[in-house]
């Protein structure tokens, strides 16, 4: 074992990166905190005059433990839809907690936003909480409360791939999976909306409120031309006592939500993958001091070693080809206990054998190379990966091309994209071009993505990028015969940077589902201990077979 990390001292520099850095968290925490409220107060006050309890309130009852609650994509939907006054958390709410002792993924529609309607983020959210249960075979829980699709976007939501549809058809995959599905109905239920909670293995129904029916009084009327209201067409009595469509009518939310727990109290054991874990020890350099070692500018060096020594197991890992491509941090360690095969990105300059200086947060042939094996021991080993990005992207330049940098990057990617042990991705600071796909990003299925706040997500790094761009725009305004002066250029230079900048930032991935939860980087062991817990209840894992990676 390696002991890594050094005490650090509290000098000016660190204490303006520390406060930077707490800076973002606390415009993370404001954020977040509107965005958890949903509708708005007054649309909270309304369901509780309806004897309703809100969405957030219902899950909090439902848990174990409310503080431990691993919400996910929270920021689903941030910034977008404003033409429609806008959609906070896209409606809907999902994440990871105990009930009665077991995790779960635990799902829920919030009636305070558009009466809880499905804007097309709603279904590629509602996707991902299904994905999640069925890569690591968790029971989900359902309080369905929906008044169904969103009608001005409905081309947008109803009849492609990852569409609503996908929705049924993962209930009835996750059925044969032996995963089980229990829903709620503690709202309306219309029309394609009824088929998940039906779907499910299980249905609850709360008497007065609760509604399930392929069209509602209003659409049946002028269809068919009979009247009739809700609840006698498909209230809660109706639908368990004469339809049997489903199984328990609950008098209210309370009792709804402690019957659930009850199912779920008696779910049987289930074998598990046999991630090794022993008691867990903490950093010997607390968390919090992260603030201070990562940079304001996500361009400037830094000592990814001290990262790991505040998120690791008594800061201690056993590093694999330590002196060999030194861009790339590969090490076991141990997180929480759980036994991990980390790959990191080293943010500083460092010095090869040969006495060559290599960027900081690039990765060369080498590095390259030693990830790529490294990552196919973890998987011989059964030994979860775990991915902290902070990369500008590969080598380039004719050096790096006569190497073969391209076949050496084609390998890493080879390797992650046929990696079989769980993978867990944080973005610490840049993910930039391949560099982005090589450290496991979004398309190279994690179980789990996160972000830290400072984190940049785009094709290329920002000045690059706003170059790269000003001159497409000058060669444009030449061709029509325009010169473009130097102030001309320095307000096309200024806009391009504005646009560019606010489309790669943390929350504008979040909001598309890009990455799972923008994060508190003390948080960072939590989040990665959650995430091989809840990958350890799927026992089964494919033989690792690489494919083709040439040598």
């Amino acid at each position: 074992m390696k002991q890594i990390g050094t005490q650090i001292k509290e000098d000016e520099a660190y204490l303006k990166r520390a406060d930077f850095q707490k800076e973002l968290l606390r415009k993370l925490q404001a954020e977040k905190e509107k965005v958890m409220l949903g509708g708005g107060i007054k649309a909270i006050e309304k369901q509780k005059e309806k004897g309703k309890i809100p969405a957030r309130e219902r899950i909090n009852l439902l848990l174990d433990n409310p503080k431990e609650f691993y919400e996910l994509s929270t920021f689903a939907a941030y910034g977008m839809y404003e033409e429609f006054g806008g959609a906070a958390s896209a409606g809907t709410i999902y994440g990871i907690g105990r009930i009665s002792g077991r995790q779960c993924v635990i799902v829920a529609n919030d009636a305070t936003v558009k009466a809880g309607a499905w804007f097309p983020i709603t279904a590629k959210k509602n996707l991902r909480a299904q994905e999640i249960a069925m890569e690591n075979h968790l029971p989900i829980i359902y309080l369905v409360d929906s008044a169904g699709v969103f009608l001005p976007l409905q081309d947008e939501i109803f009849p492609d791939k990852e569409h609503f549809g996908r929705i049924f058809r993962n209930n009835a995959v996750i059925s044969s999976m032996g995963i089980p599905q229990i829903s709620a109905i503690m709202g309306p239920c219309v029309a394609g909306g009824a088929y998940l909670p039906i779907m499910s293995d299980e249905a609850l129904i709360v008497e007065g409120e609760g509604s399930v029916f392929l069209a509602g009084a209003h659409l049946v009327r002028a269809a068919i031309g009979e009247k009739i209201d809700n609840e006698s067409l498909g209230g809660a009595r109706v639908q368990s006592n004469i339809s049997g469509v489903t199984d328990y009518v609950m008098k209210d939310d309370k009792e709804c939500i402690a019957q659930i727990r009850s199912l779920v109290d008696k779910f049987g054991k289930r074998e598990t993958a046999g991630f090794d874990r022993i008691e867990a020890k903490p950093p010997k350099f607390t968390p919090k001091e992260i603030y201070g070692l990562l940079p304001e500018d996500t361009i400037k060096p830094y000592d990814m070693y001290e990262v790991l020594s505040r998120i690791v197991d008594n800061s201690e890992i056993d590093e694999y080809k330590a002196g060999y491509g030194k861009t790339v941090i590969t090490a076991y360690a141990r997180i929480d206990g759980w036994a991990v095969g980390i790959v990191a990105n080293q943010r500083s300059v460092v010095k090869t054998e040969k006495g060559e200086m290599q960027v900081g947060g690039v990765i060369y042939s080498d590095s390259s190379d030693k990830a790529t094996r490294f990552i196919m021991n973890c998987n011989q080993k059964k030994i979860p990966l775990l991915f902290l990005q902070d990369v500008t992207g590969f080598m380039v330049g004719s050096r790096a091309e006569h190497g073969g940098i391209i076949k050496d990057g084609a390998k890493m990617v080879n390797a992650v994209a046929n990696s079989v042990v769980p993978k867990i991705t944080i973005i610490v600071g840049n993910s930039f071009g391949a560099g982005n796909y090589a450290m496991c990003g979004k398309a190279y299925d994690p179980r789990f993505i996160y972000a830290f706040p400072n984190a940049k997500i785009s094709v290329m790094g920002g000045s690059q990028a706003h170059s790269v761009l000003l001159d497409i725009k000058i060669k444009q305004a030449e061709k029509s015969g325009k010169k473009v002066t130097e102030e001309e250029k320095k307000k096309l230079l200024d806009e391009i940077a504005a646009a560019y900048d606010e489309k790669n930032n943390p929350y504008y991935a979040a909001a598309r589902l890009w990455v799972d939860e923008i994060i508190d980087p003390a948080e960072a062991r939590k989040y990665i201990s959650m995430g091989i817990e809840s990958a350890n209840h799927n026992s089964e894992i494919p033989r690792f077979n690489p494919g083709v990676i040439q040598t």
